[in-house]
């Protein structure tokens, strides 16, 4: 009996600590299977912070590459100006330069006017010998019998694009 009582608590303890051993293995697996679902979970985070990245580069290159295209437009719209401006300056000094002999022409004529009174006022006096002399240098100094003296040069815009 005695052998059969030792090998009954030999049995007990060798199902015993199969009990033990299948606690503790089931807790392996239990683990083992949540650290796989916590690694999956880990790597669909990290794909999706991958994706968002992803789209947030191809955002910022389509923004890039608008302002590239509103820079582009930007610049060349000032090349436009600044090739306006230059001809509208030209213009200017052009305009400048015709008021100016304009200007001088007319104090010529207003001299020639005060002269003419002068000589008219002469010719009453001296029998209009004088007269004559001062037509006839009156023509040769006269402005508007020279012609092309004081033309100014034209520009373009199409000439400034030619070089």
């Amino acid at each position: 009996m005695a052998t059969s009582s030792g090998n009954s608590s030999q049995i007990q303890t060798n199902s015993g600590s199969e009990e033990v051993l299948m606690v503790v293995d089931e807790r392996k697996r239990k683990r083992m299977q949540s650290n796989r679902e916590s690694a999956r979970r880990s790597r669909m985070r990290k794909q999706k912070h991958l994706d968002d990245l992803n789209g947030q580069v191809t955002q910022l290159k389509n923004e890039n590459s608008n302002i590239l295209n509103s820079i582009n437009v930007t610049t060349q719209q000032y090349s436009n100006v600044e090739a306006e401006n230059s001809v509208l300056r030209a213009q200017m000094m052009e305009l400048t330069q015709r008021l100016q002999s304009l200007n001088e022409i007319l104090n010529y004529i207003d001299n020639n006017n005060n002269n003419n009174n002068n000589i008219n006022n002469n010719n009453n006096n001296n029998g209009g010998f004088e007269i004559n002399n001062y037509h006839q240098d009156d023509f040769q100094i006269n402005p508007w019998n020279m012609m092309y003296v004081n033309q100014p040069i034209m520009a373009s815009a199409d000439m400034l694009y030619q070089y």
